[in-house]
């Protein structure tokens, strides 16, 4: 039972005062707001004229703290008294995170709390973890390598570990993850996490500052390194040279080593040839932009964090037209909830179709594999369920590889993801169905028109 307050030989519960101030906020708001808004807030205690409540997230906070912040503080001091405070504490925070002055720790953090504090910053965000990040056919082999280094940091064959992807695929999440777990499972190993260009920046300080060895010893008594996209390096040979002795000292020592970039390794031109090469030593393993299925899971947990519950049809309409971004997924989702909060409506359709129009890219809105292959099905008149089969009938084979070919053309999807959407087929059968069609464009007029015809329909309707 929570803590009581006594005022007035009145006996209250944190609880019954929190349903005291519900029934005065709600009329005060509006169904939708107050279903949003202030159901998920959860009493936690009170003591004396202060009551502390759980909020789900910052973002949650930054919310209610600009739109509420007066109708609460009123609607408390009118509950508890003139004297009422009222104190925050967020699920999702930890004590290494910069927190406003009315946020206290929460008493989840009490495991983190015990783990040996370093003598130096980590930067890494305790929020990214493992456990909510969304696997999905993308991420497969990514995912499984981090779990490994994580659980074994510098004892794998992973060595470096190098993860590539196009922006906002999630790459950041899972590096990060792979040092939640390690500090949590090692507490002792020292792990620091930076991007490139913050490390060129602390280098350029240190030579001004004549420290340039001290910087150095320092990131090579790390146990794991963690640099987050390495292709910022280009152009800036000191900073590129330096990094080299690092690499090599923390490799030699069997330290762990975490990069990412947005590109494999052998494609970083301008990247010196001796990085390249040791950044080839381990394992490159690229994040795919998510599929249908991903994309839906990812905001389902992100609407589950914001206390958000929607219809099924609403997220396949958002992950069927937002298809390479996690952060413009996560993003739709909160331009939703903030349009719908600020109109006081409830969401409908019309508010999804016109949020979605706001955040996503013209390129992106529905070229996928899935629409690509409903185009061809539908211009060839083939069932769709026919090119997945293993028949050989050539109008089916025919679409099959046209579908394959213009999914290697305008998506970024790898050879086996295609595949995978093909009956399973492997990667070895989407590079001759492709090599099959590119063969025929180039020696068949009336097939580089149907292909040229076909693309056009998709590129016109996804725009």
């Amino acid at each position: 039972m929570a803590e009581t307050l006594f005022s007035n030989k009145i006996v209250l519960s944190s609880d019954e005062i929190w349903r005291k101030c519900l029934v005065n906020i709600k009329r005060n708001v509006s169904q939708m707001s107050y279903n949003t808004w202030f159901l998920p807030i959860k009493p936690i205690n009170v003591n004396n004229s202060t009551i502390k409540v759980l909020l789900p997230s910052q973002f949650f906070w930054e919310w209610i703290d600009e739109h509420y912040n007066s109708l609460i503080h009123s609607t408390i001091k009118s509950v508890i008294g003139p004297d009422a405070n009222l104190t925050y504490v967020i699920a999702e925070e930890t004590e290494d995170e910069q927190i406003p002055e009315t946020i206290q720790q929460p008493k989840k953090v009490e495991k983190t709390e015990q783990i040996k504090k370093p003598e130096f910053e980590t930067f890494i965000n305790p929020r990214y973890t493992f456990d909510n990040f969304i696997k999905g056919e993308g991420n497969q082999l990514a995912r499984a390598a981090a779990g490994a280094v994580g659980d074994n940091p510098g004892g794998t064959s992973f060595n470096p570990l190098f993860v590539y992807g196009g922006v906002g695929l999630g790459k950041t999440h899972l590096i990060q993850a792979i040092g939640n777990r390690i500090i949590q499972k090692f507490p002792s190993k020292r792990a620091i996490y930076l991007s490139s260009d913050i490390f060129t920046i602390e280098f350029v300080e240190a030579i001004q500052s004549n420290k340039v060895n001290e910087f150095s010893n320092f990131y090579k008594n790390m146990d794991i390194l963690i640099l987050d996209d390495i292709q910022f390096l280009i152009g800036k040979e000191k900073t590129q040279d330096l990094f080299f002795h690092i690499f090599n000292t923390l490799h030699q020592s069997g330290k762990q080593i975490i990069l990412t970039s947005d590109k494999p390794p052998k494609d970083l031109k301008g990247l010196n040839e001796r990085l390249i090469s040791r950044f080839q030593w381990g394992l490159s393993a690229d994040i795919q932009p998510p599929d249908f299925e991903t994309r839906i899971a990812i905001l389902k947990r992100k609407a589950s964090d914001f206390g958000l519950s929607l219809p099924t049809e609403i997220f396949e309409y958002i992950a069927s037209h937002i298809v390479s971004n996690i952060r413009e997924l996560e993003g739709c989702l909160i331009k939703l909830l903030a349009n719908a909060s600020l109109s006081s409506r409830e969401i409908d359709f019309n508010l999804v179709k016109k949020t979605v129009k706001e955040i996503a890219t013209t390129r992106q809105v529905n070229v996928t594999i899935e629409y690509i292959t409903s185009i061809v099905c539908k211009f060839l008149d083939v069932g769709e369920d026919k090119i997945r089969d293993k028949t050989r009938k050539k109008e089916v084979v025919l679409a099959r590889q046209i579908a394959m070919f213009l999914s290697k053309e305008l998506t970024r999807s790898s050879l086996k993801t295609i595949g995978l959407h093909f009956g399973g087929r492997d990667h070895s059968t989407v590079i001759h169905g492709c090599a099959s069609i590119e063969s025929s464009i180039n020696t068949d007029n009336s097939m580089k028109e149907l292909v040229d015809k076909i693309k056009e329909k998709i590129e016109l309707d996804s725009n």
